[in-house]
């Protein structure tokens, strides 16, 4: 039997979730499927931007990331075991009422995909499911690392696959998401996409997102190739430790010097963990075994080996940054890091993977349930891959010491200015563009991210008249606000600008051709 659903998330990590959030919210049906049997269980992606904080904010997980996180420890360097001095890793920014948050919070990866699989099981669940993620922290519930069949608090049914699977599509192990599905084929046609699993079972579906990592099995069945560069060609250790002896005040920085590489220890926010990471001279294997860690802290600090505890998790890479040579092809879209992957540095990789979802969400939405045309999603790879490029040119660029941690890796800046869904009609646009991010702010008493928060669509109409528009179509009105300027601002589903103008002449055609045809509402002029 072949089980069918509208989209198949090849992959559960922060893209898949974040996507499968996005698409319940709007009535899609999708599955997520994995190929490991749990949610990756590493620190890796621990830094969440200014600008995922914001998308976070929308996808209603805001708070239990800021529950289960903190900021960033300042630096401090270490030599021949004394306190040398601070080191500020980020330019710091203070909030501001256009910009709420502008500093990175710091959540391992996987307590955010936790959170993000807990929201998706809310969203999935009927109305006598548990209380959600943010209710649970706020109750002070247990948080607690999932370790082999433990099973998170706040999710209905365990992260782990049943030993015995059940059929696909049924059984679900904690809402739509199938752990232990490994895809080893696709095949597409004019109206779908056939993926099949190792275990001999099939899915169709009338559009895939690979989401499956730097190694996408999705993209490599396509034959969509990376282009990149290495970035440095000295292999890095990372891994997750218990470590006694050193506060959780500082990111403990340990220096090259003879004989020994870097080494860098920083508390992980929330938990009792530090995240250790060191670097190897080109062509060493790292030893990721608690003995081998043990003897790279004892070479490279004043810690004794005995002082390494316990190795909870570990992996070795090769920095490198690459980006696919498409990220669509027919009915498949590529997303995450099996778009592009990243050097660590900077923080981008996980943030840009998030807001590929954010980006692919509402145009498959709109064009599943709105009637939008299906030529909207062809702008996913226009408006996305631009963005990818420059966060990798960002993101090695941080690697090598040439950029500052700042606004540029706030990702507060990014926008679609080029994009063909783009309409600046205005002659003499003000601060705020079509393209650009819609900025916070308070207007006649509502703040603007409170109206925005949802899978609709806002029109801010500011020292000019708002016009009747769809019922699907919130407006906000008022007479002045200095980050935008006046006209009236189409907000899209992801927070930026669509549209703008002085008056309404176009806008019934704009709302049209993204699926907000006008229902039984005439537009003004």
């Amino acid at each position: 039997m072949t089980v069918s659903t509208d989209v198949l998330i090849v992959g559960a990590g922060p893209t898949g979730l974040a996507l499968g959030v996005d698409l319940a919210r709007r009535g899609v049906n999708a599955l997520v499927v994995e190929r490991a049997d749990r949610l990756f269980p590493g620190s890796r992606g621990k830094g969440v931007q200014p600008r995922t904080m914001e998308v976070f904010d929308d996808l209603g997980v805001l708070d239990a990331i800021r529950a289960a996180g903190g900021g960033y420890p300042v630096g401090m360097i270490w030599q021949d075991g004394r306190r040398m001095g601070e080191h500020h890793m980020f330019d710091a920014a203070e909030p501001t009422e256009d910009a709420p948050y502008t500093a990175p919070w710091m959540v391992p990866q996987w307590r955010t995909q936790e959170i993000l699989f807990a929201r998706l099981a809310e969203l999935s669940a009927p109305l006598d499911a548990p209380r959600s993620a943010v209710d649970h922290l706020q109750a002070g519930g247990d948080w607690s690392r999932p370790r082999g069949g433990a099973t998170y608090a706040t999710a209905p049914r365990p992260f782990r696959a049943r030993p015995k699977r059940s059929r696909l599509g049924q059984g679900r192990s904690g809402g739509p998401v199938e752990f232990g599905r490994e895809v080893v084929s696709v095949e597409q046609d004019a109206v779908g996409v056939t993926a099949r699993f190792a275990s001999g079972e099939q899915i169709r579906a009338r559009y895939l997102v690979a989401a499956d990592g730097g190694r996408s099995a999705v993209r490599r069945a396509l034959g969509i190739g990376m282009t990149g560069e290495t970035v440095d060609p000295s292999p890095m250790l990372v891994a997750d430790v218990r470590i006694t002896g050193l506060d959780r005040d500082n990111w403990h920085i340990f220096p090259p010097r003879e004989g020994a590489d870097y080494l860098a220890i920083c508390p992980l926010a929330g938990t009792e963990d530090f995240q250790l990471t060191a670097r190897f001279p080109e062509g060493t294997d790292p030893d990721l075994s608690l003995d081998g860690i043990r003897k790279v802290v004892a070479a490279r600090s004043h810690l004794a080996p005995d002082d390494v505890t316990e190795v909870r998790w570990a992996s070795d890479f090769r920095p490198r940054a690459a980006l696919a040579d498409r990220f669509r092809d027919g009915r498949v879209f590529l997303a995450g890091d099996a778009a592009h992957v990243h050097s660590p540095a900077g923080g981008q990789g996980l943030n840009t993977s998030v807001q590929d979802a954010y980006n692919l969400g509402w145009k498959l939405g709109a064009v599943l349930r709105g009637g939008a045309a299906e030529a909207l999603l062809d702008t996913y790879e226009e408006e996305r891959r631009a963005v990818a490029a420059d966060m990798l040119g960002l993101s090695t660029s941080v690697h090598r010491g040439e950029v500052r941690r700042g606004a540029a890796t706030q990702q507060l800046g990014l926008g679609y200015r080029d994009s063909t869904l783009t309409r600046e009609t205005r002659d003499a646009p003000g601060p705020v563009r079509a393209g650009d991010r819609a900025p916070d702010g308070t207007l006649d008493g509502v703040r603007l991210f409170d109206a925005f928060r949802g899978p609709h669509w806002t029109l801010v109409a500011i020292g000019a008249p708002a016009p009747r528009v769809p019922e699907s179509v919130r407006v906000v009105g008022g007479a002045r606000l200095g980050t935008y300027g006046t006209g009236l601002f189409l907000v899209r589903p992801d927070g930026y600008v669509g549209w703008a103008g002085d008056r309404a002449a176009g806008l019934t055609d704009y709302l049209a051709r993204v699926g907000q045809a006008a229902q039984n509402a005439s537009l003004g002029t």
